[in-house]
């Protein structure tokens, strides 16, 4: 019987995505596919894995996750590789901050593209894979749960992921396929390089959640490798908080 967990990790050269790696390979022996857009990021990120875990065995796959064939394509390959999967994580996103009446067409069809979509079409692979159960982790946003202004393009697709988050667990609760979701607030990752290198609007977020800081990517990622360890086995449907308190609690 396999022992050693599998997991594949659709956004991995990303900030929580890089993060969320190295916490996998320092906590237990496991198989790591790595999946992202760009391939010089990749190889960077596993060569920085090797080094933190040398018997780790990890495989980088260049993906664009909007496309729904290459996806299955990519979750087919990684079962190939090293077997049924345990766990399947997909971390694509983007911060898209516009009022509605300012938000072209173009720019609600890109956000919808590589946020929900990337969600279903990585959902949909992933369960094809796990015959065993296992573990599918979503990324939602703190934007689902408390109204931020300007974010209306964003709300909508990961409101969109909340909603599979549900369905899906109740689907697929009968195979022991667990599916959650991590909804972040404000992190200093490179997407939000724009928000956090800016002073005064780091300083107003920072403002914004009640533990008075902004999350590190780190914070996050050890919240999905929660999800994903084997002895997690009875959280599902979920869409968890990691925002610092800002969806939920009211500073003085």
């Amino acid at each position: 019987m396999k022992t050693t967990p599998a997991y594949v990790i659709v956004g991995a050269s990303g900030g929580i995505g890089s993060e969320l790696c190295a916490q996998l390979v320092k906590q237990f022996p496991c198989q790591l596919f790595l999946a992202a857009q760009n391939s010089t990021k990749l190889e960077a990120l596993k060569s920085r894995l090797g080094e933190l875990q040398p018997q780790a065995e990890i495989l980088t796959h260049t993906l664009d996750a909007t496309d729904s064939a290459a996806v299955d394509q990519a979750l087919a390959l990684a079962a190939e590789r090293f077997g049924p999967l345990n766990g399947v994580v997909n971390l694509c996103g983007s911060i898209l901050l516009k009022p509605a009446h300012l938000t072209s067409d173009q720019e609600f069809a890109d956000t919808l593209a590589i946020n929900l979509l990337t969600a279903f079409h990585v959902l949909r692979a992933a369960v094809k894979n796990l015959p065993h159960g296992g573990s599918i982790v979503l990324a939602s946003t703190v934007a689902t749960k408390i109204g931020l202004a300007n974010h209306e393009a964003i709300a909508a697709a990961k409101s969109g992921i909340n909603g599979l988050v549900l369905s899906a667990a109740a689907t697929y609760a009968n195979r022991n396929i667990r599916v959650n979701a991590v909804a972040p607030g404000l992190v200093r990752t490179p997407l939000a390089e724009r928000l956090t290198s800016n002073e005064a609007t780091l300083k107003a977020s920072t403002a914004m959640h009640p533990l008075g800081r902004i999350g590190e990517p780190v914070d996050v990622a050890r919240v999905i490798a929660w999800l994903l360890d084997p002895a997690t086995t009875w959280v599902t449907g979920q869409v968890i908080s990691v925002d610092g308190g800002l969806s939920t609690v009211k500073a003085r």
